[in-house]
């Protein structure tokens, strides 16, 4: 197939152009390198020795979409292109609601014009807010709790819409839990602008040295440890999900919603000492206040991909640590020096 990656550049985008070019698919990415480096894709061709086209495009300028759309001739299209931080997103709502949002609609008109009709839309467990009910299935109700969540939640609310309007779309909604770890080459991995949002490449940063310690925010939850309990999963395991997605919409017409999640919950302390064993060295961190909002125990029910998909995370926590810490030794600034 020919495949449009919208934020191909990015972490999890540059991991599953990887995985379709192994497939041999004819892969376009367009990126507006806002928060993600070329360099990325530089390597995902060196890994793989396939060639691919990249396009600098803004989903904001719809007309640089629609000719990128129109001279394709694409099969589907896998949209990671949006922002992603949630405390930014809380201090920042305008940026975030136009960004993700009206960049959804600027693709999707795009894809009506050219006769695109498969996407596989990058969601997020956000959706479904601080739901007490875990394991997280597709059925509970979503209630996001951020504007990053929220732009998510209404964007799978248009694609449902559109489905139900038009029968010949499919669109697989992939709703991710917490992505970790890198390529086992360690060629390509995440590489964070300022400060991380998430525990694991903070931790990375901490081990590399670029950070003092990890602050562990609360250990008094109802855990086995006190500290939170999340659902890891590699991101290689996570690019593979979205072939199986593509590979289901191009025979399947409508709108899918998945968990790409293990099942399997890791606390903070998990994960650090399980990063302290890979890296070889002991992670510093302090125990600071809980955060507002944040939940106990959050992973997944990922039954639903297993039954329709053939799809389930293979990859331990372990792998995770060690791969990430693999890519980051070798590339302490991520892609801002090529080393």
């Amino acid at each position: 197939m020919k495949v449009l990656v919208t934020g191909g550049a990015g972490y999890i985008g540059s991991h599953t152009v990887l995985c379709l070019l192994e497939q041999n698919h004819e892969i376009v990415v367009l990126d507006n390198l806002s928060n993600s480096s070329q360099m990325s894709l530089e390597r995902v061709e060196r890994l793989t020795g396939g060639g691919l086209q990249f396009e600098c495009v803004d989903l904001l300028d719809a007309d640089a979409v629609q000719t990128v759309l129109g001279r394709g001739d694409f099969d589907a299209v896998v949209h990671f292109a949006g922002l992603k931080a949630v405390g930014e997103s809380v201090s920042d709502p305008l940026t975030y609601y136009r960004t993700n949002i009206i960049g959804t609609l600027n693709l999707l008109q795009g894809m009506q014009k050219a006769g695109v009709r498969r996407l596989v839309f990058s969601s997020s467990a956000t959706v479904y807010g601080n739901s007490e009910s875990v394991p997280l299935t597709e059925k509970l109700p979503l209630d996001a709790t951020n504007p990053y969540g929220r732009t998510k939640e209404q964007i799978e609310d248009i694609l449902s819409d559109l489905c139900a309007a038009d029968p010949s779309w499919s669109v697989a909604l992939l709703r991710y839990f917490n992505p970790v770890g890198a390529h086992e080459s360690g060629l390509i991995g995440e590489s964070p602008r300022g400060v991380p949002n998430n525990l694991l490449p903070y931790v990375a940063q901490v081990a590399v040295g670029l950070r003092e310690k990890v602050f562990v925010f609360g250990d008094d939850y109802p855990t086995h440890d006190g500290t939170g309990i999340r659902d890891y999963i590699h991101v290689m395991d996570l690019a593979e999900g979205h072939l199986a997605a593509l590979n289901y919409i191009s025979s399947n017409c409508g709108a899918f919603h998945w968990n790409l999640g293990t099942g399997r919950g890791s606390s903070v302390l998990e994960v650090i000492g399980a990063f302290s064993a890979a890296a070889g060295k002991a992670i510093p961190y302090e125990v600071v206040a809980r955060r507002p909002g944040d939940a106990a125990v959050s992973y997944a029910d990922a039954s639903a991909a297993l039954a329709d998909l053939g799809w389930s995370a293979r990859r331990n926590l372990q792998q995770m640590c060690e791969d990430h810490w693999r890519w980051q030794a070798a590339n302490p600034n991520g892609y801002e020096k090529d080393s």
